[in-house]
């Protein structure tokens, strides 16, 4: 495999596997919901913060998760069950909650001198890139781990792929934050409703998933009498 090969792939695993999880398209009814009140320049400058803030929240994951890890004891079977069932129950939420929410964020919605102290919290963290993003970031790196050892060259190719589609994800973010009044436009009510359930529902079986894929570990690691 050459190493632009290699890259791609890492790119595309990354991309694949973060894109349902921060999910630009369903968040942004959300982040609307925060900003409406702001005026189109204040809410540019905001999707540009959320996207940044977010960028380096899962790039810090990436270059420290598998460290972190090894700090703490902490293996990569184990972290697949704690990162899918916080995925599950954020996706399981999300697919049942009715309409209220919507009220609710209403009432807390920000104007333009409040707005830029919370770019950071809660607009980027936890409702753009929140514990589920983090922990599937850290699996990641967690699992490509050893590659560092073998070839200083491929594990460069492999960190460009990953930090290439880190990019990708915040520029979806800008730009679906960007635009959220132009997609609630053209969607409508229902159409955005429907979007974000059919997010809540992917959401939701990547974190079975990711689960899954931490029990069959944990299990094949178990002695057999």
């Amino acid at each position: 495999m050459s190493y632009a090969t290699n890259a791609f792939n890492i790119f595309i695993t990354v991309f694949a596997a973060l894109f349902p999880i921060v999910n630009p398209l369903g968040g942004a009814p959300i982040f609307l919901n925060f900003v409406r009140r702001c005026s189109p320049a204040t809410r540019e400058q905001l999707a540009r913060s959320v996207a940044v803030y977010g960028f380096l929240l899962l790039l810090g994951s990436l270059m420290v998760g598998a460290q972190v890890l090894l700090f703490f004891g902490i293996s990569l079977p184990v972290l697949r069950v704690a990162g899918g069932a916080v995925v599950t129950a954020v996706g399981w939420t999300m697919l049942h909650q009715g309409d209220e929410p919507s009220d609710r964020t209403d009432s807390e919605e920000l104007d333009d001198s409040r707005a830029r102290n919370q770019a950071f919290y809660p607009l980027t963290l936890p409702l753009t890139v929140g514990p589920g993003s983090i922990a599937t970031t850290i699996a990641l790196a967690a699992s490509h781990q050893p590659t560092w050892r073998v070839d200083l060259i491929q594990s460069l190719s492999s960190l460009i792929g990953a930090v290439a589609g880190l990019v990708v994800i915040a520029m979806t973010v800008y730009f679906a934050f960007r635009e959220a009044a132009t997609i609630e436009r053209v969607l409508g009510k229902n159409g955005t409703s429907v979007l974000v359930r059919l997010f809540a529902f992917i959401l939701f079986a990547i974190g079975v998933q990711i689960m899954w894929l931490g029990l069959h570990d944990l299990l094949a690691s178990v002695p057999r009498g």
